[in-house]
């Protein structure tokens, strides 16, 4: 010990001396961004001829034709629109569950962790290229604390992905989560979330939870029926808002949504029954819906049968009047697509074509992939807008967003913090586009 301390003040002096006679590395050049027009999400306008300086990953400048720096490179989209990147609040990119009955169960018992966090990295890849550049990510599946590796891999660079926000494994009330119809003989069986009975459970998987690196944390305030009581929900949300963490809690039904609210969560998941009063009580609270009915919109494009349409159709129908209402009372809406399966993985957009669909305008859908995401995130400073000081996440479409939002459903560029994840646009004179990618059917 006493060699220890002695020998380590010599090695910090080496180690400053060789910092500083070691070649200094040439400031990275600005980067500029052209394009026919911007969208500007606050405005709802269109800035025509944009120009975006970027320098160390975030935007320096934007305006209708800045000068360009000198020494900066530039890249000219054409005629392309420019928007933000765009935000998933409601992820699970650790679940790539088989579309059967048991597909959850087998998934548990039969992949491992390493597998599941692969199968995450393949999964960030996909919403990355689909123009979504950040998301927040409400329980693993499952996968207990891969979504942590996963996020900080993609901080590292190890992995292409979006920016992360995750919740890890989510807490439930005992006997109220998958995988059901387990045999009760079984030990050690397979959790989809963290199960727990009584306000000291709860208040220890809160703590588990934030102390393994979870950035939010998602609650189940119902499952059919209520489930966790106020006052096990209440426990979880202290210890969370006394770390400066979010709450996202799973509450279909009115009551779950009146419960959680009661207990302090900070936002609703899908709230797909929730009547007037449970919507004018998340607008009085402050809080955020994010309904997550896009799964609906796709699964009505492409049922089996005209049986398992007009059943997905009814259920789509009754959503659409619940947000509708939502939009109606002023309730802040995000956007999510809940994403859990290999063929879901990547289509985030169509949750704002649903937005769209279900009575919100071209923008405030588009807000909702955006600027009003950043503020459920808490990110409204670094993400959501293309504006001074934030990353320059950036995507471009060929066509019209405020015309035909399903333009987001064919993103042609994608920049993550100045660096191009995706580009099929012809950028230079003479260059041909490569044929878009489309995350839709």
């Amino acid at each position: 010990m006493n060699l220890f301390v002695r020998v380590l003040p010599l090695l910090l002096l080496a180690a400053s001396a060789a910092a500083q006679h070691a070649p200094q590395s040439a400031p990275k050049k600005p980067l500029v961004v052209r394009a026919a027009r911007l969208l500007d999400v606050h405005s709802g306008a269109f800035i025509k001829n944009p120009v975006i300086v970027i320098e160390n990953e975030r935007i320096s400048a934007v305006g209708p034709g800045l000068p360009v720096p000198e020494g900066a490179e530039v890249l000219d989209l054409g005629g392309a629109t420019v928007l933000p990147g765009l935000i998933d609040a409601h992820t699970h990119l650790l679940a790539r569950m088989p579309e059967t009955p048991e597909g959850y169960a087998v998934d548990l018992i039969t992949k491992s962790q390493a597998f599941r966090a692969l199968e995450g990295a393949a999964n960030a890849r996909a919403t990355l290229r689909a123009g979504f550049t950040t998301v927040r990510d409400v329980e693993s599946e499952g996968a207990f604390y891969a979504d942590v590796a996963l996020r900080d891999a993609i901080r590292q660079g190890l992995v292409e992905g979006p920016r992360m926000l995750v919740s890890t494994r989510g807490i439930a009330a005992v006997g109220s989560y998958y995988p059901f119809g387990l045999s009760p003989d079984l030990k050690d069986r397979p959790t989809g979330a963290q199960t727990i009975s009584g306000v000291e459970e709860a208040r220890r998987a809160a703590r588990e939870q934030l102390g393994h690196g979870a950035d939010l944390l998602k609650i189940y305030a119902d499952w059919k029926n209520p489930t966790l009581t106020v006052e096990e929900m209440r426990a979880i949300i202290e210890e969370a808002h006394k770390a400066r963490r979010k709450i996202a809690a799973h509450a279909v039904s009115s009551q779950g949504i009146r419960n959680a609210l009661e207990a302090g969560a900070d936002s609703i998941e899908h709230g797909h029954e929730a009547d007037r009063a449970a919507l004018e009580l998340i607008k009085k609270k402050g809080a955020f819906l994010v309904p997550t009915l896009g799964y609906f919109e796709v699964a009505v494009a492409e049922a089996p049968n005209e049986q398992a349409k007009q059943a997905y159709d009814k259920r789509l129908q009754s959503i659409r009047k619940v947000v509708a209402l939502a939009h109606e009372l002023g309730v802040k809406i995000a956007s999510g697509f809940d994403a859990n399966s290999a063929r879901n993985q990547g289509r985030n957009a169509w949750e704002v074509v649903a937005l769209h669909r279900a009575g919100l305008p071209p923008i405030e859908a588009i807000r909702a992939a955006t600027s009003r995401a950043a503020e459920l995130l808490g990110l409204q400073e670094h993400v959501g807008t293309l504006a001074p000081g934030r990353y320059a996440d950036l995507i471009a479409l060929s066509g019209d967003p405020l015309a035909d939002v399903t333009e987001l459903l064919r993103v042609r560029f994608v920049m993550k913090g100045g660096l191009v994840v995706r580009n099929e646009l012809t950028s230079t004179p003479g260059a041909s586009a490569q044929a878009p990618f489309s995350p839709g059917p």
